[in-house]
């Protein structure tokens, strides 16, 4: 039988508007298909279709039923410093996103949560559980996520995936991404540092000159493309400036069997289209040396190797914008 577009186009308009009053859970999906001149519904449960068209009043000699065991859900990826809440209470910033096997999840704050407690992602949908938890002592945790979320290479802020995890040396430059201040950048000044909070001490964290505020506790601490650690605590603030401790990452990873999500390897420098310049990843520069990125120009305040995610914008502990 022919049927104009027009119509079928019509009959899955008035199912749109019927989903709104009517469950659809066992025919999640419907369609035009021009081929077959028909309106598709896919289908868990066949015998659930004609209800719903009887509550859309559409014509069962438009529609063809297709059994599907498809029950189709939002998917989520999960990044270094996005927001999470714990208990639906306390927010939080992802550190990195990880694996256990195949358990995907993420590592953070210690502080954020205990174990079993429940986690909700920035869009408020149900996120996961804390694993395990330390604090204090050391300020460490992951969580495992449930199947609608992604572990992803990403940081939010910054156009770098983490590569690896290779421990950033003093004096090297470390940004900072979390869920209330975003992207902020500074220098390592210790490692190894203990510092005592209210809830008690903490041992063997990094003490930085990178600001952080509450809410970006857990969020994630980057030199270049490798993964540093995260956020612990601090003092000070984005508006007067401060000091920022952060747990590595590395016996996070150790201490609970999780591998990191990366990329597997460094991303690439800039490319076409890109703000360009004479900076370069992988040019050792001095302090001193001037180069141009983005239309700019920068003075190298101190001798380092260039390397993706450390373009000048990115770095002001290394380079000045003249």
């Amino acid at each position: 039988m022919s049927r104009s577009l027009a119509s079928l186009d019509a009959a899955k308009a008035r199912l749109d508007r019927a989903a709104a009053r009517h469950a659809t859970t066992d025919t999640p999906v419907w369609y035009v298909d021009v081929r077959s001149n028909s309106l598709v519904v896919q289908a868990v449960r066949p015998a659930a279709v004609g209800p719903l068209l009887a509550a859309a009043g559409v014509d069962r000699s438009l529609v063809r039923t297709v059994r599907s065991a498809e029950r189709p859900r939002p998917l989520y990826d999960l990044r270094g410093g996005d927001a999470y809440y714990t208990d639906g209470r306390t927010r939080c910033s992802i550190g990195f996103p990880v694996t256990r096997g195949t358990q995907q999840g993420f590592a953070s704050a210690g502080h954020c949560g205990r174990a079993g407690s429940t986690t909700t992602g920035s869009n408020q949908v149900a996120q996961g559980t804390f694993q395990a938890s330390v604090f204090p002592g050391n300020d460490m945790s992951w969580v495992a996520t449930n199947s609608s979320w992604t572990a992803t290479p990403y940081v939010n802020g910054s156009s770098v995936q983490v590569a690896g995890s290779t421990r950033a040396t003093v004096g090297a430059s470390v940004c900072r991404s979390g869920s209330t201040t975003g992207w902020h950048c500074g220098t390592v000044q210790q490692l190894d540092t203990s510092v005592t909070y209210q809830e008690g001490t903490v041992s063997g964290v990094t003490r930085t000159s990178v600001c952080a505020e509450p809410g970006d506790s857990g969020g994630s601490f980057l030199s270049g493309s490798q993964a540093q650690g995260v956020t612990s605590g601090g003092s000070g603030g984005c508006t007067s400036g401060g000091t920022t401790f952060f747990q590595p990452v590395n016996p996070i990873l150790q201490n609970y069997g999780l591998t990191l999500t990366t990329t597997g390897g460094p991303g690439p420098g800039p490319g076409p289209g890109d703000p360009g310049g004479t900076w370069s990843a992988g040019t050792v520069y001095q302090a001193g040396d001037t180069v141009t990125y983005g239309g700019a120009t920068y003075r190298c305040l101190q001798g380092h190797q260039a390397q993706p995610g450390w373009e000048p914008p990115n770095v002001p502990a290394l380079w000045q914008r003249l």
